[in-house]
């Protein structure tokens, strides 16, 4: 698993799938080549100061770290956006979130792929 550094990365991303959740938004793209799954994590400066912002960012490194990587797919990138609920909510809610949301992320794929059949 690699990290997103550079910003055309990041905005690429944005262009990409979106899955809302209370802590996080979950951004994803699938990109050209069948590399590693890359992740990149931002948070805003809405969220509050550095300090909050440090803190949401952590606390959602460290979600994607425990987690089990297996429904990130390779090809892709991922963006978890955070929010400032994620300072409240508890920890083992944006786990189950981020779990929920990898797989929706899956779900719609799978939905989008099925309905590109070509049969009309």
């Amino acid at each position: 698993m690699e990290r997103l550094k550079q910003r055309a990365d990041f905005l690429a991303a944005a262009t990409g799938i979106k899955v809302p959740a209370a802590a996080f938004v979950l951004q994803a793209r699938k990109r050209a080549d069948d590399g590693p799954v890359r992740l990149g994590f931002t948070v805003s400066k809405k969220v509050g100061n550095a300090v909050e912002r440090n803190r949401v960012r952590r606390r959602l490194r460290e979600i994607v770290r425990l987690s089990s990587t297996t429904d990130m797919q390779r090809g892709y990138d991922y963006v978890l956006v955070g929010r400032r609920a994620a300072l409240k909510v508890p920890y083992a809610r944006i786990a189950q979130d981020f779990d929920g949301a990898l797989r929706r992320l899956q779900a719609g794929r799978q939905i989008k792929s099925e309905g590109n059949t070509g049969s009309q």
